[in-house]
C-alpha cells in the first residue's frame, strides 16, 4: 500500500490519541476541581476502563460480521462527539460519570476496529505485519498525545481548569472529522456464514499467559493512568511540570514508533513482553521511591519506550499471529478488553482506595509487585507458545 494511503489511518490515530492526551492527564485534575474525593476520582476514572469491558467486542463482533469497519468507526467517532458535549453541563458527581461512561462506550470501538484495518493493510505474505510501515503510522498516536499533554498543560495552567470540557469537545470534533477521511475502500466484504468462534483459542494456554502477560503490564501502568498527575500535583509540581514529564514519556514512544523498523525485530514479541515486564516493575519503583527528585521521575519517564511502546508492539504482532482473518477484530477487541478493560477497573477502584489508607507511593509500589506478575506470566506464554526469532517484517 502506499504511503498516501495510510495518510487518513495516521490521522486518525492522531486526532484518537490527541483526545486521550488530554483527558487521561488532566480529567482526574478536572474532577478535583469539581470537588470530588480522591476515591471517587478513582473510581469515574476507573469507568473508562469498564466500557473496555465489553463494549470493544461488541463494537468488534459487529465488525467482524458485517465487514463495515469505517462505517462502525464513523458511528463511533460521532458518538464520542455528541457525549463529550454533554461534559459542559455537568458538576455532580452521578451525572459526570455518565456522561463519561457514553464516552468511552463510544470511542471503546475506534482502536479495535482501526487496529483491524490497518493490520489488513500491512499483512505481510507470510501472515505477518510490516513493523517499519505500522511504526510509521501508529508514532502518530503519540505526536498527536504529545501535542495535547504539552499544549493543553500549559492551556489549562492559563485559562484554569474549568474550560477542560470545552478542549474535550473540541478534541473529539477533530476525531469525527479525521474518521470521516478513512477510505471505504479498505473493508471486508461482509459475510453469509458466522465468523469463527473465539473461546477455542482462548482456552491454549499459551494464548491465556500471553494475556495474563497483558493483563498485569497494564494494571501496573493504570497507577500512572489515573494517578500519575495527581501524585505530581500533591508533590507540589505544577500544571506545566505534570505535561513536561508526560510528554517525556510520550517523546521517547515517538522515537520508538519511528525507529520501529530497526529495533522491533532484534528480539521475538514474547522476548519483548518479557523485557517490557521487567523494565515496568523499575519504572515504578523509581516512581514510588524517587517522586520527589525531578531527575529520578526524568528518568522513569523515560523507560515509556519499552514500558507502553515496545509492549503495544509485541502485542499488536502477537495478536495478529494468534488471531488470523475474520477473528482479526475480536482479537484486538480482547487485547482491549483482558488488557485494559479489568485491569484498568481494579486499577481505578483499588488504587483510590489504597492512596486513601497508605498514601501516593503505595500504589506505585503495587504498580511494582503487577509488573512481576506480568514477567511470570510472559516467561511462561514464552514456554507455551515457542515462538520463532522476530522477521523483519514482524511476525
Amino acid at each position: 500500500m502506499a504511503a498516501g494511503s495510510l495518510a487518513p489511518f495516521g490521522a486518525l490515530t492522531f486526532t484518537y490519541f490527541a483526545a486521550i492526551g488530554l483527558f487521561n492527564p488532566y480529567a482526574p485534575l478536572w474532577f478535583q476541581s469539581l470537588g470530588l474525593s480522591t476515591l471517587v476520582i478513582g473510581g469515574i476514572v476507573s469507568l473508562q476502563s469498564w466500557t473496555r469491558v465489553l463494549a470493544p467486542y461488541a463494537w468488534s463482533w459487529a465488525g467482524d460480521h458485517s465487514g463495515q469497519r469505517v462505517k462502525l468507526i464513523r458511528i463511533a467517532a460521532c458518538g464520542a462527539l455528541l457525549s463529550s458535549l454533554g461534559l459542559l453541563g455537568v458538576t455532580a458527581a452521578v451525572p459526570v460519570a455518565v456522561v463519561t461512561v457514553v464516552l468511552f462506550v463510544a470511542n471503546s470501538g475506534v482502536v479495535p476496529l482501526y487496529e483491524a484495518l490497518l493490520a489488513r493493510a500491512l499483512a505481510t505474505p507470510d501472515g505477518g505485519i510490516d513493523a517499519r510501515r505500522y511504526g510509521r503510522v501508529r508514532v502518530w498516536g503519540s505526536v498527536g498525545f504529545l501535542a495535547a499533554v504539552t499544549s493543553f498543560g500549559a492551556l489549562l495552567e492559563r485559562y484554569g481548569i474549568a474550560v477542560f470540557p470545552a478542549f474535550v469537545a473540541l478534541m473529539n470534533a477533530l476525531l469525527l472529522a479525521a474518521a470521516l477521511r478513512l477510505p471505504r475502500t479498505h473493508e471486508e466484504p461482509a459475510h453469509d456464514e458466522p465468523a469463527p468462534p473465539v473461546l477455542p483459542l482462548l482456552r491454549a494456554p499459551g494464548v491465556a499467559w500471553f494475556f495474563a502477560s497483558i493483563f498485569f503490564t497494564v494494571l501496573a501502568h493504570s497507577s500512572l493512568y489515573a494517578f500519575f498527575s495527581l501524585y505530581l500535583v500533591h508533590l507540589g509540581y505544577g500544571k506545566t511540570a505534570v505535561g513536561a514529564l508526560w510528554a517525556v514519556s510520550v517523546a521517547v514512544e515517538i522515537v520508538f514508533f519511528w525507529t520501529q523498523g530497526r529495533w522491533f525485530p532484534l528480539l521475538a514479541p514474547d522476548r519483548w513482553l518479557q523485557l517490557v515486564a521487567g523494565v515496568t516493575a523499575l519504572r515504578f519503583a523509581l516512581t514510588a521511591g524517587g517522586g520527589a527528585w525531578a531527575p529520578v521521575l526524568v528518568l522513569a519517564q523515560l523507560t515509556h519506550a519499552i514500558t507502553f511502546a515496545a509492549h503495544h508492539a509485541a502485542c499488536i504482532a502477537l495478536v495478529h499471529r494468534l488471531f488470523p482473518g475474520r477473528l482479526r477484530g475480536r482479537g484486538q477487541a480482547l487485547y482491549t478488553t483482558l488488557g485494559y478493560g479489568i485491569s484498568g477497573v481494579l486499577g481505578g477502584v483499588g488504587g483510590g482506595w489504597l492512596i486513601e489508607r497508605a498514601g501516593f507511593p503505595a500504589v506505585f509500589w503495587a504498580a511494582t509487585a503487577c509488573a512481576l506478575l506480568a514477567l511470570g506470566a510472559a516467561s511462561a506464554a514464552r514456554r507455551a507458545l515457542g515462538t520463532p526469532r522476530a522477521s523483519s517484517k514482524a511476525d
